[in-house]
């Protein structure tokens, strides 16, 4: 029988399709955001859904399960985002990893996978968090890991954090893979090209462009917004740096530059090709920047299910 998973805060459904691609069934999955929820539906239409915010779910109305995902809002925890001491919308964004415990009490399930920043390790409130999931039988076992190690085509940090109902936390063997090169998924005969010297173009963008030339060639990426692989932007035989939830990254191709398309960040996060995504292009690309990368996802679960 397949293991059977609920995924909390699902978003666009990341970890519930690294879920699938080791195998599980994606029994649940909720999370406070109507077009999150309606674009997980779309691509998950045999998992039953719920729209609200966790902190009010009735935990016996959910469906039992073998195992817990669950990505509780990172932005109160990440730095890039800053984090003023006494922000009440952060210190609201932290509280969501409390849903988890209440989750895990009722239900019990023999494993619970927490995805988040770094910086979740170093929260406040971390060790009470820690101390109530195990007052509940969980021993925890953090791992901090770049995507790009495990089949993503994305240099992208995020720490796993596996809890299992034993009395010592589980060891995982997770062997790294072959980096799979931005050149993987950029589609030179896509999306809305424009010469890059055009009126209005930042001197800074243009200088940017040069070194890139200079460095790598008539075909590159670079952060077009925002900060990130200097001022020469990187090559295409690497992995691309971190989707965010707006627009970030420009293609460079000779005299012509655009941006991301919806698809390439689709394939950036490793989603299947498949993957439904809406038409209007900030909602995909925000709702890709939120996702759990896939693939990593899957060799994770399945290094707990050998592990078990």
């Amino acid at each position: 029988m397949p293991v059977k998973v609920i995924d909390l805060f699902a978003g666009a459904g990341g970890f519930s399709t690294g879920a699938e691609l080791a195998g599980c069934n994606v029994v649940w999955a909720a999370n406070h955001w109507p077009e999150a929820v309606e674009w997980h539906a779309r691509n998950h239409p045999d998992t039953q859904h719920l729209c609200q915010d966790l902190h009010q779910a009735d935990w016996s109305q959910v469906p039992a399960h073998d195992m817990m995902l669950a990505s509780p809002c990172c932005q109160g925890h990440s730095k890039a985002r800053g984090k003023a001491k006494g922000n009440p919308q952060h210190d609201a964004s932290r509280s969501t990893a409390w849903a988890v415990v209440s989750a895990a009490e009722y239900h019990r399930p023999p494993v619970v996978i927490v995805e988040n920043v770094p910086e979740f390790l170093e929260w406040q409130l971390y060790r009470p968090w820690e101390l109530a999931m195990q007052a509940l039988g969980y021993s925890a076992s953090p791992y901090i890991i770049d995507a790009a190690d495990f089949g993503a085509p994305q240099n992208r940090i995020r720490m796993f954090l596996v809890l299992t109902r034993s009395k010592a936390p589980i060891l995982l063997n997770l062997p790294k893979l072959p980096h799979k090169p931005a050149s993987s998924f950029i589609d030179f005969d896509s999306g809305k090209w424009s010469p890059i010297h055009k009126p209005g173009r930042s001197k800074a963008t243009i200088a940017r462009v040069e070194s890139g030339r200079r460095k790598f060639g008539d075909r590159f990426i670079m952060p077009y917004y925002s900060s990130g692989s200097g001022k020469t932007g990187r090559s295409l035989d690497r992995p691309i740096g971190t989707i965010t939830t707006r627009d970030r990254w420009a293609v460079v191709d000779g005299d012509r530059m655009r941006m991301l398309t919806r698809f390439e960040c689709r394939d950036a996060m490793s989603f299947p090709d498949t993957y439904q995504l809406p038409d209007n292009h900030r909602l995909a690309v925000h709702l890709m920047g939120n996702a759990v990368c896939p693939e990593p996802v899957s060799r994770i679960i399945q290094a707990v299910q050998e592990a078990a």
